[in-house]
């Protein structure tokens, strides 16, 4: 296992456009849903075991050296929302182009090529852990700290909370994490025999609606 490449991919300076998203959390700030510690827990921990759950599913079977096409098409059908989908490939172009020039890889490339427009960003970022020699579990691990870590932050601007609040937030969501990564990667690793459909699809049809909502609100801070 390669720890510092992990630790380089999972670096919230690592330039892959995710400091301009919420995950979900400033809809959720508008509507009171998210008004505090408490809540921002609550909400990190239902998007961590459901889009979360997703994104590591699909994340360690790129990273396995699953198709990524077939990925995409997984991916597609557990985005259900078109505002989702457009954020995702959003995320996943601009991770592509951090990836390819962090490590350099053919296998990038050719995914490159089949989607111009940018794949899925769990599949890229399972793509770029294989590509940085790391492990399924690893690229499990990011795609979940990532799916908390996001609105995490973006909670912090969103309502002035106390950055070291918000920290223990992740902190006591450790071990969710911890499951989420191995349920994860043990899901992965079914998908030579059982398919695509052996990968998590776990719904969460509040983030969808208001992931549609999101988008025609005049006035907003983050892109998603």
């Amino acid at each position: 296992m390669n720890s510092a490449a992990l630790l380089v991919l999972a670096d919230g300076r690592f330039p892959a456009g995710g400091h301009a998203h919420s995950g979900g959390a400033e809809e959720a700030v508008a509507a009171g849903r998210v008004r505090n510690v408490a809540s921002l827990q609550e909400f990190c921990r239902g998007r961590l075991h459901t889009a979360g759950l997703v994104a590591a599913g699909l994340a360690a079977a790129a990273a396995a050296g699953c198709d990524p096409l077939l990925l995409e098409e997984a991916a597609d059908a557990r985005t259900i929302a078109p505002a989702l989908r457009h954020t995702s490939r959003r995320l996943g172009r601009q991770l592509m182009r951090a990836a390819r020039a962090a490590w350099p890889c053919a296998e990038l490339d050719a995914l490159a090529a089949a989607r111009p427009r940018g794949a899925h960003q769990s599949v890229v970022l399972g793509l770029t852990a294989r590509c940085a020699g790391l492990a399924p579990m690893d690229a499990a691990y990011a795609a979940a700290y990532e799916s908390i870590g996001g609105p995490v932050t973006a909670t912090v601007r969103l309502l002035r909370l106390d950055p070291f609040d918000a920290t223990a937030v992740l902190a006591r969501l450790a071990a969710d994490i911890d499951h989420v990564a191995a349920q994860a990667a043990e899901a992965a690793q079914r998908v030579r025999t059982d398919g695509v459909a052996a990968l998590p699809a776990a719904s969460a049809p509040l983030l969808d609606i208001t992931a549609e909502q999101h988008v025609t609100r005049p006035a907003r801070l983050f892109a998603s």
